[in-house]
């Protein structure tokens, strides 16, 4: 095997596409019992709903260009209407601030559908689900990776395609220099501390009452709230980020009970009744989320690759995922940036014997 990728999010799979299409020996390893890593989206009859990252922008060449390969649809974040702003005793008012999200573009379908096309192209004998590594040996220029369920694999090269917290939980024979493990566990990874609320409905009865969706709430338990619906027709969604911290929202039907009472009084009774009310809670899940992504991130991050982390083992054991990228780091454009910038590594780089 020339080439490992370990984590088939986007950053991951936009790699294995690219090294596909060159005809390169590669094989790529994912966790979960999906492809797709933080993008997740859950079906409500025929329309998709994203539990994890929604929106992307203009001036994202690399999304872009891969939502017209596969001929995808996108469509504006709706944001047509008054705003909502809760205070910390519950009242609501109307019409406070602007919509902070207008701009943004959203996948119709959901995200899932860039992924889910990315992972159809990889064929079945280079990819694998319910493939943990935990640790990784060097020795006479082969890269051992083994398996939680104990099976190994040898490759001349590895590809680290994860969040780095989650990278520097695997074993490395010889052990990695202290600086790079150390760095490796101070970059945050992007919402990793994050969960998100999807309530579905038949009707839109918030843009019925001239209400845009857009809600803030000093009082919780979500303190953003946004539309979440598909680009036309129903169901209909309003989606929002829970603000409360990881270790209180573990009980799952007291938050969903929560998330409902909160959205009537933003919103009126008919929020009281949704069809669906789907929790996705980030931080609780290991693939993601490390014990250290539970402190909450108040800026964005200033990613890229960090010298400790670049040229391990010689540059065959090299750090990618959207942290790496310096531009759009945390970012869906970011995941691909790094890949863009790890196969540029791979392909340029001549292959080096320890």
């Amino acid at each position: 095997m020339r080439t490992l990728i370990v984590g088939g999010g986007l950053s991951g799979l936009a790699l294995a596409d690219a090294l596909e299409a060159q005809g390169e020996d590669y094989l790529l390893l994912e966790a979960r019992t999906r492809f797709g890593g933080r993008i997740e989206t859950r079906q409500v009859d025929d329309k998709g709903f994203d539990l994890g990252p929604a929106w992307f922008w203009d001036g994202q060449p690399r999304i872009a260009a891969l939502i017209a390969r596969f001929g995808l649809q996108k469509f504006e974040q709706f944001s047509t209407g008054a705003l909502s702003f809760e205070d910390a005793q519950g009242t609501v008012q109307r019409g406070r601030g602007f919509a902070s999200m207008r701009g943004s573009w959203r996948l119709a379908g959901g995200l899932a559908g860039l992924t889910d096309a990315l992972a159809s192209g990889v064929p079945d004998h280079r990819k694998r689900l319910n493939a943990q590594v935990t640790a990784v040996e060097r020795s006479a220029g082969i890269y051992t990776a083994t398996l939680q369920d104990g099976s190994k694999i040898e490759a001349e090269r590895v590809v680290l395609a994860l969040p780095p917290r989650v990278a520097a939980q695997i074993a490395f024979t010889p052990a990695l220099p202290v600086a790079s493990v150390q760095k490796m566990r101070n970059v945050a990874t992007w919402m990793a501390g994050q969960a998100k609320a999807v309530a579905v409905y038949d009707t839109p009865f918030w843009r019925e009452a001239g209400l845009s969706g857009d809600a803030t709430s000093r009082r919780g338990p979500m303190v953003e709230i946004h539309d979440a619906s598909p680009a036309a027709g129903g169901p209909y969604a309003l989606f929002g980020f829970i603000g409360i911290p990881p270790q209180a929202r573990l009980i799952a039907d007291e938050l969903r009970r929560d998330i409902v009472a909160q959205l009537v009084r933003l919103f009126g009774p008919q929020a009281a009744s949704p069809r669906e009310v789907f929790v996705k809670d980030w931080a609780q899940n290991p693939f993601t989320a490390t014990p250290a992504d539970a402190a909450p991130l108040y800026a964005h991050p200033d990613y890229g690759l960090p010298h400790a982390m670049a040229g391990l083992w010689d540059g065959q054991l090299i750090c990618s995922g959207t942290e790496t990228a310096a531009t759009f780091g945390g970012y869906l454009e970011g995941a691909l940036e790094a890949a863009e910038q790890t196969l540029a590594e791979l392909t340029s780089a001549p292959h080096k014997n320890p």
